[in-house]
């Protein structure tokens, strides 16, 4: 009997040992950790996107998504990490999928989500062998954001043209006495000067018929006193009082809070409403394409990539990665990120319901143009659009002194593409 017993007893903590064994690599299970980067910058679009990640990882309890937004310093660490072929296992390709990050990049084209992809995102997102670089979050309409409310108590119309846009800076800082900044800059981020320069770009020199320079652009030999316009009418709305005193110190979360409290008219490029909302709902906002510089010129969006995501054609986990990418592409998420970010999504098959879908549609017919530096300028070009900007405000070039520092620039990047 006591024999029986003690092997009864040994039998049972054999079991026990190997459920505890068991429980131990349960628990243990190992979690995988991939990188991922973006240039998102806006607080609100920041806080889309972690809310996404974080839904992913609960429901994804082995996979863990190291986010990184380095804002301004975005191009910079992927060219030292592109250099160092050590890419982000997900990254951004803002614009660049083929031009710039292709040969780092994954082919997704056997993923589901691509047959869905947006018609208007094929060419930029395609190539001719049908590979897929990257999956778009949203894509871009970009024109100018204004104060709706502030415009309809002062009964403007939108402008259609630069001139009149310039009437109604002038207007807005007469008949409110300085209260309301006309056009507002976070200027302390050269990227948001560079911003606007590069999108008045395309309607200074590319879509006007008789004033297009895209093939001299492209071929190296335009002359850079074509471009001397944007800087002379740039300071000339400083001096003017059309711009925020403080242009060059202003920083980018005080964008919201003085829109929101009807301080400001105009600001560049498209500002998520919901930013202005969170503090003043009653503050209407909308989004206008870029107005005419030239008698034939059309009014333009300027758009196509926005957010995205590639996956490193290095990287270690290659289903961890495309599990993230099906889970974005999901028509509910795709949804909510769409709207989160108050941008139309990249999918054909989503419909989000965004703030400024009726400004989209009254403007259907405008034209949307590619940015202008992602065709027409060599890598590196942005922080020129920038730094000269600032040194234009703060005296240290002149509108002449701009264009030559940008000649200078093309012409020496260009030389080393």
């Amino acid at each position: 009997m006591r024999k029986y017993l003690k092997e009864f007893v040994v039998l049972m903590l054999t079991v026990l040992t190997l459920v505890a064994c068991g429980n131990d690599n349960t628990s243990s299970k190992e979690v995988v950790e991939l990188t991922l980067f973006s240039t998102i910058t806006n607080e609100v679009e920041q806080t889309a996107l972690n809310d996404v990640v974080a839904q992913f990882e609960e429901e994804n309890s082995d996979i863990k998504i190291d986010v990184n937004l380095p804002t301004t310093e975005y191009e910079s660490m992927l060219r030292v990490k592109m250099a160092a072929n050590d890419m982000p296992d997900l990254f951004d390709t803002h614009g660049w999928a083929v031009n710039r990050y292709g040969e780092y990049t994954m082919d997704l084209r056997d993923m589901d989500w691509v047959a869905d992809l947006d018609p208007a995102l094929e060419s930029i997102f395609t190539d001719e062998d049908g590979k897929v670089y990257a999956y778009p979050i949203n894509q871009a309409k970009d024109g100018l954001t204004y104060n709706k409310s502030l415009l309809e108590d002062l009964g403007i119309d939108v402008p259609t043209t630069f001139d009149e846009f310039i009437d109604v800076l002038k207007q807005i800082r007469d008949t409110t006495d300085g209260e309301v900044t006309p056009l507002w800059f976070e200027g302390s981020d050269r990227y948001a000067l560079g911003y606007f320069f590069d999108l008045m770009s395309t309607q200074l020199l590319i879509t006007a018929e008789d004033h297009d320079y895209s093939a001299e652009l492209l071929d190296g030999s335009f002359n850079w006193d074509n471009y001397t316009y944007l800087p002379e009418n740039f300071l000339m709305l400083h001096e003017e009082g059309l711009l925020n005193p403080d242009i060059l110190s202003a920083q980018s979360h005080e964008r919201a809070e003085l829109f929101a409290q009807n301080k400001i008219a105009f600001v560049s490029g498209t500002m998520p409403a919901i930013s202005v909302h969170e503090l003043n709902e009653d503050i209407e906002v909308g989004v206008m394409p870029l107005p005419a510089i030239h008698e034939s010129g059309p009014m333009s969006w300027i758009g196509g990539e926005r957010h995205t995501f590639a996956i490193s054609k290095d990287t270690q986990y290659v289903d961890e990665a495309k599990r993230f990418i099906d889970f974005l592409a999901q028509p509910e998420i795709a949804k909510q990120l769409a709207e989160g970010m108050d941008l139309p999504a990249g999918l054909s098959t989503v419909t989000p319901d965004i703030y400024f879908q009726e400004d989209y549609d009254r403007f259907a017919d405008v034209n949307v143009e590619p940015y202008f530096d992602r065709v027409f300028l060599p890598s590196g070009m942005w922080d020129v659009y920038g730094t000269t900007a600032q040194e234009l405000i703060s005296g240290l070039l002149d509108p002449e002194g701009v264009s030559e520092t940008m000649e200078k620039e093309y012409t020496r990047l260009l030389e080393n593409e």
